[in-house]
């Protein structure tokens, strides 16, 4: 199973980029999958996780309306539309594939496959 994010970059505040996840290996149509983040440090934070049909969504309030999530099911991609980037936003952004069992997708321990992480720095 490989789990590989990309699309982070340096952007200024204001400014947008979009993170890309693809999981291989296996397939992953029946699993939820999110963005998690994490900042030097600080502990690692959820971002934004879809269901496994991708009809429910939920975000960290401090990127909501700002942030979308979306996912492919039949391809195993994932993605992550950020908009209106602020210097908080700055982190190292991971995409993670939830175990098939679970009660709180916010708690990382729930999930399965991580990939290695995308760096995303916002500029001031």
């Amino acid at each position: 199973v490989e789990v590989v994010e990309s699309g982070g970059g340096l952007v200024q505040t204001g400014g947008s980029l979009r993170l890309f996840c693809t999981a291989s290996g296996r397939s992953f149509g029946g699993r939820s999958m999110a963005w998690f983040r994490q900042a030097p440090g600080k502990e690692r934070e959820f971002v934004a996780a879809v269901s496994s049909s991708g009809q429910v969504k939920d975000y960290l309030d401090s990127v909501k309306d700002r942030f979308t999530i979306s996912r492919d099911t039949a391809k195993s991609t994932l993605a992550l539309q950020m908009n209106s980037l602020k210097p908080e936003d700055t982190a190292v952004y991971y995409c993670a594939v939830r175990r098939m069992l679970g009660s709180n997708w916010r708690n990382a321990n729930e999930f399965e496959y991580w990939g290695q992480g995308t760096q995303v720095t916002v500029a001031s």
